[in-house]
């Protein structure tokens, strides 16, 4: 294996003192020039590359932002990923992920741990079980920055990134209702998450717009695992009036219902249509996916996530100056 060149090793074959060689290779006006163009071009024979570490610490940074999400596997979080890296990189930030697999505790532990560790910045969509936000407003007073995304928590002062997720329900629902079905149910999201309130304004608007009645027997919280999503599609089927379409807080919740569907002998898209959120690539490869899909462009979310935590991160936002970014959906038709 290669020896990592070090500054001593630069200092040791010039003859010079180590805080010489690093005061060189930052161009301080107090070394002589022909001192640094010999530095400087030694450093590049022997290939040097600076410790970015060492120099973050100077500066009182680490160069690390955190990014904490529910679960990096499911196809719109790994979008966000490739946004945020896009940009983090590019500024020379190294990023730490953390995934919460939706659990209040563990979100808990992370944001301890980033804290502990001194972390430049914090991009953050909450969990699923999160009700209670003392947490995230803790890392907010030890004035370490947070942006949140996505999944944004009500009432909670912070910089945040989001798609505008009422319009998208409200014209999901609003396209179901013009294609006829007259019983649409609802499986939203947890009552703690901002974009659940969103989504279910968004269908109630639409609904009485067209004419339907709100029922809430079509309406079901779903704690987003796939066991609540098969129970609740379950109540749905076996209520006293079947839903003709359902509107599913997200892709994965729509494919768990629509198995159900199928294991209850009913034809997805024929018997109960599905729209949903979120437009995953994969769809369509599958035989029968939900007829459309709310495309909320999570690249462009992670992007302009870290955008604001960078320039908050660098002085050019103040912590105070609250950024709140709500990027305009697409209802993207497949059926």
């Amino acid at each position: 294996m290669k020896e990592v060149v070090t500054i001593k090793e630069i200092a040791r074959q010039l003859n010079v003192s180590p805080s010489t060689v690093s005061r060189a290779l930052q161009n301080h006006p107090r070394i002589s020039i022909q001192t640094r163009e010999a530095i400087r071009a030694l450093a590049e024979k022997l290939k040097y590359l600076p410790s970015t570490t060492a120099r973050n610490l100077q500066r009182g940074k680490t160069g690390v932002i955190g990014v904490v999400l529910p679960k990096a596997g499911e196809n719109f979080f790994a979008d966000v990923i490739n946004g945020v890296e896009e940009l983090a990189f590019a500024h020379q930030f190294t990023v730490a992920l953390y995934q919460s697999h939706d659990h209040f505790e563990r979100e808990k532990q992370i944001l301890n741990v980033l804290a502990s560790n001194r972390v430049d910045g914090v991009l953050l969509s909450v969990a699923a079980e999160t009700a209670q936000f003392d947490h995230i407003q803790e890392l907010i007073d030890r004035q370490i920055p947070v942006v949140l995304f996505d999944r944004i928590p009500p009432n909670l002062a912070a910089h945040q990134v989001s798609c505008n997720i009422e319009r998208g329900a409200y014209e999901a629902t609003k396209w179901l209702a013009q294609r006829g079905y007259q019983r649409i149910a609802f499986l939203n999201g947890p009552h703690a998450l901002v974009a659940s309130e969103e989504r279910y304004r968004g269908y109630i608007t639409a609904l009485l717009e067209e004419g339907l009645p709100v029922e809430n027997a079509l309406i079901k919280r779903v704690d987003l695992t796939t066991e609540d999503a098969f129970l609740k599609m379950n109540q749905l089927l076996n209520g006293e009036t079947r839903p003709d379409a359902v509107l599913a807080f997200n892709e994965y919740v729509a494919l768990d219902a629509m198995q159900a569907c199928r294991l209850n002998g009913l034809s997805v898209n024929r018997d109960i249509a599905f729209v949903s959120f979120a437009n995953i690539g994969w769809n369509k490869y599958l035989e029968h996916p939900p007829l459309a899909s709310v495309e909320q462009h999570p690249q462009k979310i992670g992007y302009k996530a870290a955008e604001i935590l960078l320039r908050v991160i660098s002085g050019e936002i103040a912590p105070t100056d609250l950024q709140k970014i709500i990027l305009e959906p697409e209802l993207i038709i497949r059926g």
